[in-house]
């Protein structure tokens, strides 16, 4: 049974742990792999040897997969599970991955390191990443720890300043509601304070 993109699925929540466990360390390596493209300086033949063991492995992994997007699953252990998520997919490498938790007073935050992949100008992280990881977080603020599925119905970012690449904290908090219309109010931050900050609308869908 599927309700829109979301998939009931009663895969056990044990089962999808020890698959997370199996895949989080590929999408690592994967991850590494990119950052590790981007930095190199080895020599012509080291690159074109390198090109061939990666398409090999790509061959590899395509003998058996999923057709079409990898969707949100869920199972009537309350368990929902999204391993092709752009930011915090278990098993997409280009995904950060954001690892969100949720204080008892309802703030919502994630510490996450953006290297080399996710740069704009030099130095800085690219400002559409920057939005992307916070329409992420303020979504999941938003949702109320998964009570709710909620959608961007608007989005205003404040760029008040280049955002370094390195360690970076993100924090998101429902300013109010209105109906099926939730408020969030967010902040992309460094050491040395608020990078960016942010305001949203998200809806919660008539079919949710």
């Amino acid at each position: 049974m599927s309700i829109g993109e979301f998939v009931h699925d009663e895969t056990p929540s044990s089962e999808i742990d020890r698959l997370e466990a199996l895949y989080r360390p590929l999408a690592d390596a994967v991850r590494d792999l990119v950052d590790a493209t981007i930095r190199t300086t080895v020599d012509d033949a080291t690159i074109r040897r390198t090109q061939a063991d990666v398409e090999a492995l790509v061959a590899r992994l395509r003998a058996r997969q999923l057709d079409g997007p990898a969707g949100v699953r869920f199972n009537s252990e309350a368990r929902a599970w999204n391993w092709g998520n752009a930011v915090v997919g278990q098993r997409n490498a280009l995904a950060p991955p954001l690892h969100l938790v949720r204080d008892p007073g309802g703030l919502l935050h994630a510490d996450v390191v953006l290297g080399a992949a996710y740069e704009g100008p030099p130095g800085l992280v690219h400002g559409g990443v920057a939005a992307l990881l916070l329409d992420h977080l303020m979504g999941e603020t938003a949702s109320a720890g998964h009570s709710r599925v909620t959608l961007t119905g608007t989005l205003t970012m404040r760029y008040r300043r280049g955002t370094p690449l390195g360690p970076l904290r993100l924090e998101g908090r429902i300013d109010r509601e209105d109906g099926r219309k939730v408020y969030v109010v967010a902040t992309l931050a460094d050491a040395e304070g608020v990078t960016v900050e942010a305001d949203g609308v998200f809806i919660v869908p008539r079919w949710a």
